[in-house]
């Protein structure tokens, strides 16, 4: 985990987004000799009515309690949407107990139930996108779908997902976005830390987003992706929140080319002869 992350977040937050937002964007003319990307710390003092001394307090991490009236300002100048807001006040809330120990994440039995019973792609996905468990059309779709597999290293660092995801660029940003929001502040989880940064390590496009500090909400949706056997499929995505889990559905429009592809695949899938229609770590 970078080390501006776990010691000074809010100062990395705010250092992250300042230089995200262009002068044209604020109203400033960007003059010819400017030797920083968007703004420097001066701008975004006077833009949001504090002293240029207070806010480098901010960034430094000498001071990490600011009023909330300073964070909305803030969030006004760094031009942050609904999502980022509410990161840059989760930041800036002070830890007043020690968080409980985190249990070992376990798929209760009903889930293990659900999935073998839907007819369409479902798994079950922990708080760092591994795959809990999985039903064997879910596999079918894609064997990184396998229980074991991380969705984020899948994504980064295997070239079959790339080719999988037809608009991979935008697929990376929303999920490395959603992993930095949806981890939050448990910058000593060890399993977080070690996934941090092997993907740091082995991933340029890794470094270069998580680097933006952009959050995301990953939520329900669509995806167009290229299966290797039945070719382009377009399907709905619903992200369920069970507990501390997410149960994950694909499924295409009714009636759709899509739909018949989906069936191909399921025929298929049988005719493998795998016996266990829920996969599970």
């Amino acid at each position: 985990m970078d080390r501006d992350d776990d010691t000074n977040r809010l100062g990395a937050y705010l250092r992250a987004r300042r230089e995200l937002v262009t002068p044209e964007q604020a109203g400033i003319p960007a003059g010819a000799h400017r030797r920083v990307p968007g703004l420097r710390r001066e701008e975004v003092a006077m833009l949001a009515g504090i002293s240029g001394d207070y806010y480098l307090r901010l960034e430094r991490g000498r001071d990490r309690n600011p009023s909330a009236q300073v964070l909305e300002a803030l969030a006004r100048v760094l031009r942050l949407d609904g999502v980022e807001h509410q990161y840059l006040l989760d930041l800036a809330q002070p830890r007043r107990r020690a968080r409980p120990r985190r249990r070992a994440e376990q798929v209760p039995a009903r889930l293990h139930h659900l999935l073998a019973a839907v007819g369409m792609p479902a798994f079950v996905e922990g708080r760092a996108y591994d795959v809990l468990a999985s039903n064997a059309l879910a596999v079918a779709l894609s064997p990184r779908l396998r229980p074991g597999e991380n969705r984020l290293r899948s994504l980064l660092l295997d070239p079959e997902e790339r080719e999988f995801h037809l608009d991979w660029d935008a697929t990376t940003a929303q999920f490395i976005g959603s992993f930095r929001n949806s981890i939050g502040d448990r910058t000593d989880d060890a399993h977080i830390v070690e996934l941090v940064g092997e993907l740091s390590l082995a991933s340029e496009r890794f470094r270069t987003l998580w680097a933006r500090h952009d959050v995301r909400r990953l939520e329900g949706g669509t995806a167009t992706v290229n299966h290797p056997v039945v070719g382009e499929l377009h399907l709905n995505r619903d992200k369920l929140p069970v507990g501390d889990l997410i149960l994950v559905l694909y499924y295409p429009d009714e009636g759709s080319e899509s739909a018949e592809k989906l069936r191909v695949l399921a025929s298929l899938a049988a005719q493998t002869g795998d016996a266990s229609p829920v996969n599970q770590v």
